[in-house]
């Protein structure tokens, strides 16, 4: 049995999905009931009460740790998940961890995260973590706004980063946790180029054969906006990375490649997919 955190999320939605074709037993952990593929057990938990997942680690032989926004809520102890799953003879943990640990180590957000990641190193089992750069899928803050106005509205309109789709996030995970090779290994995530919001933007616009106008935000105003769905230390350290990225953010990583044997998604190929989010 496979354990998947974070379950109806955009990485772990796909990685059921691929572990289920497989042909792999899984459970699918998430707050909120949610459908699953055939034959995948569906187990509602509150992450941030590390004992309700117990019976679900009775048993498992790999789990995949997703560190998502309420992991980092007051009481939330992702660290001792990982203790009860090692307790638990869960032999093999895929942590979905952030390139910001290594690129921005210094702010309390990613000091807790590498206490996480520690925590897992000494776990005493086969651990592998994915550090991923920003996600394809952020663009769907934009999405209510191209539906109704035909624009997406975000700053830094010519800054580029090479954000990773989250397919390819799943399928490094899925091979982490079913193949052998990757035991002690850090894979830093990301897509094949540079891609500014404007050039985002036309990609959507191709996707969805119509024009989307890009109105460039003000470092403020997109703060303003993200706060209302995030911590603001949180907004900060998102807009830092996207208005001036220093060089680790900025270099295409050979980690999809390395792992998967292809080179990894473009924007384009996640617009096209997405598509009817935008219509």
């Amino acid at each position: 049995m496979i354990v998947v955190t974070g379950a109806t999320g955009n990485v772990g939605r796909p990685l059921v999905q691929a572990l289920a074709t497989a042909g792999h037993q899984v459970t699918a952990v998430s707050r909120r009931a949610a459908p699953v593929p055939d034959g995948v057990r569906h187990v509602a938990a509150d992450l941030t009460g590390p004992a309700g997942l117990e019976p679900v680690l009775t048993g498992a032989k790999a789990l995949f740790l997703l560190l998502s926004g309420d992991m980092h809520a007051a009481g939330a102890d992702p660290a001792d998940i990982i203790g009860r799953a090692a307790a638990r003879g869960v032999r093999r943990i895929v942590l979905l961890s952030s390139q910001g640990v290594a690129t921005r180590p210094f702010g309390p957000t990613r000091i807790a995260i590498h206490g996480v990641e520690d925590a897992l190193r000494e776990s005493g089992t086969e651990w592998t973590i994915l550090r991923p750069g920003g996600f394809a899928s952020n663009a769907l803050w934009w999405a209510e706004s191209v539906r109704a106005q035909r624009v997406v509205a975000a700053p830094f309109g010519d800054v580029g980063v090479p954000i990773v789709d989250p397919a390819d996030i799943a399928e490094v995970a899925a091979a982490c946790l079913v193949e052998n090779g990757h035991t002690g290994g850090v894979y830093e995530l990301t897509g094949p180029e540079l891609i500014t919001p404007r050039r985002q933007t036309e990609a959507i616009a191709a996707a969805l054969g119509s024009p989307v106008r890009f109105a460039e935000l003000t470092r403020e105003e997109a703060r303003s906006a993200m706060s209302r769905a995030m911590p603001v230390e949180l907004a900060d350290d998102t807009l830092d990375i996207l208005g001036s990225p220093n060089p680790a953010e900025l270099r295409i990583s050979p980690d999809v490649q390395r792992v998967l044997g292809r080179a990894p998604r473009p924007f384009a190929d996640w617009a096209a997919r997405n598509a009817a989010a935008f219509r």
